[in-house]
């Protein structure tokens, strides 16, 4: 059973404390139960939802890759976006996607993209059910999210929330630093196994991840990455991931009274198993809302592009199939950031045919032309495909709904309407 220890407080070095933090007290450390393999027994209505979210889950997978495996990409960038934010850090799609593709940028943009890359990472090595997973793993993850601090578990007492910094203050205290490497090797035996509901496993994988709290930093977004290896590794997800934790991100007090539930006494844990299965859900849905309408705007390109070359009488007024402009607009989902060598490069043409044919879709209204401080040229940009994710973005964080007339408390700031065009989306936002 999950229990509590009694720790002293009594700092040796005060640094710059407050004289309340300085005080010396005792606190509580919570220390939650191994987990095993296997899933516990939930009550109809919890084991009803998760497999409701299972079948909707499943048919979001269905749906989208009919559009392409492409959205993966999109739906891992409005992930991390949608984590950065709750980690304070301030960046917008666009920005992330040009320092992505130019491999400089503000430092926050490319705080994000290393955890694009980690939850990419935690899909093609953890998710392979061939391997079983090890503490190990969970380091290395948490490692490539967090680069800066030394690699490993953490080695001292830590603490969440709360005002000032001190743990008697702090909203709730995980366990001592003693029990972490026995707990995160139950973990990562749990999450190795494939049986039962793996929205049941993702659920409970990620509140035990965030009780543990096994690292200094990171704790969130590794958590949060662990979410797709379960799904992934159990192929309950099999062409694209789905950004629960934006939905989190929306709803915060929901999502911290339900991590609440589940370290109660004695658990709730049919209330944490519900409120993940309906972020489940409402994610399932946004995702599968931006499927549709990037395919839309796919169309709405290519008709743009038709109508340009019409009122300039160019020739052919539909492109050939191996025009490199329709080339370039079958991939602006995956490649919304687009430079002459990078057109050359993915595209087998050369740099004059690149820069004639990305001028060409700029001219058409399809790219924007973005400058330096200089007023130097240094990239196009898909506008209105990342409008699309900030707009998702910014509907998840309002339980995937509609922000026209409720705007999110924080998040990327609403699109300009001209980026956006005349989708549905902009039935979205206001």
């Amino acid at each position: 059973m999950a229990s509590y220890v009694e720790r002293l407080w009594a700092p040796e070095e005060h640094g710059q404390l407050s004289r309340r933090d300085r005080e010396p007290g005792r606190f509580r450390a919570y220390i939650p139960d191994e987990l095993g393999r296997g899933l516990p027994h939930l009550g109809d209505e919890a084991r009803a939802a998760a497999e409701d979210a299972l079948a909707v889950l499943a048919r979001a997978d269905e749906r989208i890759s009919r559009s392409g495996a492409y959205l993966n990409h999109l739906l891992i960038r409005s992930e991390s976006i949608s984590s950065s934010w709750i980690e304070g850090n301030r960046v917008t799609p666009k920005r992330l996607a040009i320092a992505e593709v130019l491999e400089q940028g503000p430092q926050v943009a490319l705080d994000v993209i290393g955890n694009v890359r980690a939850t990419e990472q935690a899909i093609a090595t953890l998710a392979d059910r061939t391997r079983l997973i090890t503490s190990a793993d969970i380091e290395r993850l948490q490692h490539v999210i967090e680069p800066t601090l030394e690699p490993g578990l953490r080695t001292e007492q830590n603490w969440v929330g709360g005002t000032g910094w001190s743990p008697l203050r702090a909203e709730f205290v995980p366990p001592p630093e003693s029990e972490v490497p026995r707990l995160v090797a139950d973990l990562a035996a749990f999450l190795s196994e494939t049986t039962g509901n793996p929205v049941v496993r993702a659920a409970i994988a990620h509140a035990q991840f965030e009780a543990i709290h096994p690292f200094i930093d990171g704790n969130g977004r590794t958590g949060r990455a662990l979410i797709h290896t379960v799904l992934r590794r159990a192929d309950a997800l099999r062409n694209v991931l789905i950004p629960i934790s934006t939905v989190f991100a929306g709803d915060t007090d929901t999502y911290i009274a339900g991590l609440t539930a589940y370290r109660a006494d004695p658990p709730r844990l049919d209330e944490w198993v519900i409120g993940f299965a309906r972020a489940t859900e409402l994610a399932s849905s946004n995702a599968v809302r931006l499927a549709d309408e990037v395919a839309a705007l796919d169309q709405q390109s290519l008709d743009d592009l038709v109508a340009h070359r019409r009122a300039h009488e160019l020739t052919p007024a539909v492109p050939r199939r191996d025009a490199v402009v329709l080339r370039i607009l079958a991939a602006l989902a995956t490649e919304p950031v687009l430079t002459i060598e990078s057109v050359a490069r993915n595209h087998g043409v050369s740099t004059t045919a690149a820069h004639r044919a990305l001028n060409e879709l700029a001219d058409a209204g399809i790219l924007g032309r973005t400058k330096d401080q200089r007023g130097r040229l240094i990239c196009w940009t898909a506008d209105r495909h990342l409008a699309l994710v900030a707009l998702t973005e910014r509907s998840n964080r309002v339980g995937a709904g509609d922000t026209a007339n409720r705007a999110p408390r924080a998040g990327p700031p609403r699109p300009e309407k001209g980026r956006i065009g005349t989708l549905r989306a902009t039935s979205r936002d206001d």
